[in-house]
């Protein structure tokens, strides 16, 4: 049940730069794509200090399908390609301005990630190359170039900036045990339900458990996260950024060994009782937690810049209209429904392509 997906399809490139090991994409329009020689190809983006070109940017999207296969149908829409290119023209931009540190820890996590793929992928690793008609050299570029934005981002955060951004943060790290009762808005045997019904569902599972019924015995009768139901409903020493935000926020403030009044999440509606609870502090973070929050305060620093900065690159853009044409609606008929939405997962996009 763990789960706290939040980006949408319109900041896809930078949900794929970070997440958590910021395997990422593209290669550079201006000199680091291995075929610039050879493209005479028309540019579909123009901005102060370069292009992009048509053949530069089918290779990037021909990569962010492989990579990321269950978000390919969205690079088929036009609104969708054309801030996918503007936010490609944001990352060769950074690029360029990236130190040589940078680009050298960038090669170096490339080539781990590209050998994550291999290993994932195995017997059929070559085949999935000439389906998606890619090459290792181009997905290696890929990941290069929005790595070397990433590591950029990354070495040039202060401890000052670090200590800040857990301070806003903190929740995320603390760390709980706790148990819960999950009513879905579909059952665990896939049947949807309506959140009147799940509501009265929970409130009868809660109504049991304050009247001193076994809380593993009431999870077997009633919830639907199958995940933890043979562990009685319990996740164990978890830190309350893997949960969803309003389930986060409950298990932080409930009182311990309670049982909470019904909490409506994405899920459906949950009855939590947390055990023990352990708040963090800057100075008891480990290596692998420090490092969680300075990529997410990179993450927000090119975020920002998307959304802040994009513009004054003087962005030109001259995409062919794809056969597909939205109609006055806005849709094409064959876009992905909202639940496939692309989001901040949790492995990173390389991994993906390899599970």
């Amino acid at each position: 049940m763990p789960s706290n997906k939040q980006k949408t399809w319109k900041v896809l490139l930078v949900t794929l730069a970070a997440t958590v090991s910021f395997s990422m994409l593209a290669a550079c329009g201006n000199g680091n794509n291995n075929n610039n020689a050879e493209d005479n190809s028309a540019a579909v983006a123009t901005y102060k200090d370069g292009t992009i070109t048509e053949k530069e940017f089918d290779q990037d999207t021909r990569v962010m399908k492989f990579l990321s296969p269950q978000q390919a149908a969205y690079l088929e829409i036009d609104a969708f390609k054309e801030s996918i290119l503007k936010q490609e023209v944001a990352f060769e931009y950074l690029a360029g301005q990236a130190t040589d540190e940078a680009k050298k820890q960038a090669e170096e996590e490339a080539d781990k990630q590209v050998a994550a793929i291999k290993t994932g992928l195995g017997d059929t690793y070559e085949d999935a190359l000439k389906q998606a008609n890619v090459t290792e050299a181009e997905i290696k570029d890929y990941m290069t170039r929005v790595l070397t934005v990433y590591q950029d981002k990354l070495l040039k955060i202060t401890d000052d900036e670090t200590k800040t951004e857990f301070e806003a943060t903190k929740i995320d790290y603390t760390v709980a045990t706790l148990r819960h009762v999950l009513i879905g808005l579909t059952d665990s045997e896939g049947k949807e339900r309506t959140e009147d019904d799940a509501l009265k569902r929970a409130n009868e599972a809660k109504a049991k458990l304050d009247g001193g019924a076994d809380f593993a015995e009431v999870v077997k009768e009633y919830s639907d996260d199958t995940a933890s139901v043979e562990d009685g409903g319990q996740y164990k020493d978890k830190e309350l950024r893997e949960f969803d935000e309003d389930f986060k926020q409950a298990a932080q403030t409930l009182e311990l060994n309670t049982n909470s009044d019904p909490v409506k999440t994405v899920y459906g509606y949950h009855i939590i009782k947390v055990e023990s609870r352990t708040d963090a502090a800057f100075d008891t973070l480990t290596d692998e937690q420090l490092q969680s929050v300075k990529s997410t305060l990179a993450s927000k620093k090119l975020e920002a810049f998307l959304e802040n900065e994009l513009d004054s690159l003087d962005i030109t853009v001259n995409l062919p209209k794809s056969s597909a044409a939205a109609d006055e609606s806005g849709t094409t008929g064959t876009e992905p429904s909202a639940s496939a939405e692309p989001s901040a997962e949790a492995s990173p996009a390389a991994t993906e392509a390899a599970e």
